[in-house]
């Protein structure tokens, strides 16, 4: 009879304790994640509004009459449009990239558009993983991921090649954003690692991962912060969340699930033991996080950056 009457009481405890940590997770807000950091430069930052720019033009169907039209001189030249591919030429691989040569501010860059939630392959590659299940060079990245950006360096460094022959004082840029993003992430690190077959150096080599998911392991992000930065709004959830991304959309169905193993996970891990899980994945590289300034505003913005990630 005690344990039936204890049953209940526990059930009660267990919910008051998720309802506490749903309501601190609600009142929390990502900028005092980095309230600590250094300020980003001016100069450091300008190529982000213009990256972005670019990735949304792999989202158009006709670049030379935009859905989003340019915007403080962020325009597309539909003739340096190198190549486009869609899902049917990536046959599901990888979502839509292009390749465009920017003349104006000497780049080569290939990018790489997001999440499509109507496109079941693109389920499929962010799903294809569990926590570091790939090694890569003395660390682990996110499988699926690692499969797509292989599959494009596999497809386009022979182009990407002639580009640097042709331009050799050209940066060579990757950049994508969601899924795109951890896709051009891993592509980079898979080009720094063929620099031969690019004919390339390494200090030429920079990517822009923006809202990009966890797929690399803590020692890659900070080995590879020189030549990739990631960029977070605010309280972006795909770069923040703590659950796996196989665990999140697994769950879609059930939110009270997801909401149990976040809860559980955050109160019955500790940081330290975190921190040292070699497979535990990060957003990539150098971030650069964009907050609110003050409450409630929407014009005190100000970009915080950390070099080492964390």
């Amino acid at each position: 009879m005690s344990a039936i009457c204890g049953l209940p009481i526990l059930e009660c405890v267990y919910c008051l304790a998720c309802a506490r940590w749903v309501w601190k997770k609600c009142l929390y807000t990502a900028g005092y994640e980095s309230e600590n950091w250094g300020l980003a430069t001016a100069q450091e930052f300008e190529p982000v509004p213009r990256i972005c720019r670019l990735i949304l033009a792999v989202y158009e169907d006709d670049i030379r009459n935009p859905q989003w039209a340019p915007q403080g001189g962020y325009g597309i030249n539909p003739d340096w449009v190198i190549l486009r591919k869609d899902y049917d030429d990536n046959q599901g691989r990888v979502t839509p990239y292009m390749i465009y040569l920017d003349h104006d501010h000497a780049e080569i860059i290939l990018a790489v558009s997001g999440l499509n939630l109507g496109k079941e392959s693109d389920y499929i590659v962010l799903l294809d993983n569990k926590l570091g299940q790939a090694e890569f060079h003395g660390g682990y990245v996110h499988n699926g991921l690692l499969k797509a950006a292989g599959w494009v360096f596999d497809a386009e460094y022979e182009i990407l090649r002639e580009l640097v022959a042709e331009n050799p004082n050209y940066m060579l840029i990757f950049t994508g954003h969601s899924l795109g993003a951890g896709v051009v992430a891993l592509l980079t690190m898979l080009a720094v690692h063929n620099r031969d077959k690019l004919g390339i150096s390494r200090n030429k080599i920079r990517c822009f991962a923006i809202a990009s998911p966890r797929c690399t392991s803590l020692n890659l992000a900070v080995r590879y912060a020189d030549v990739i930065n990631s960029v977070v709004l605010q309280d972006d959830f795909l770069p923040r969340t703590t659950a796996a991304l196989e665990d999140v959309f697994k769950s879609l169905l059930c939110w009270p699930c997801l909401l149990c193993i976040m809860c559980l996970k955050d109160t019955c891990t500790l940081e330290e033991k975190k921190l040292r899980d070699p497979r535990r994945l990060y957003a990539p590289g150098r971030l650069y996080h964009i907050v609110e300034r003050k409450p409630f505003s929407l014009f005190w913005l100000q970009d915080r950056k950390t070099s080492t990630c964390r």
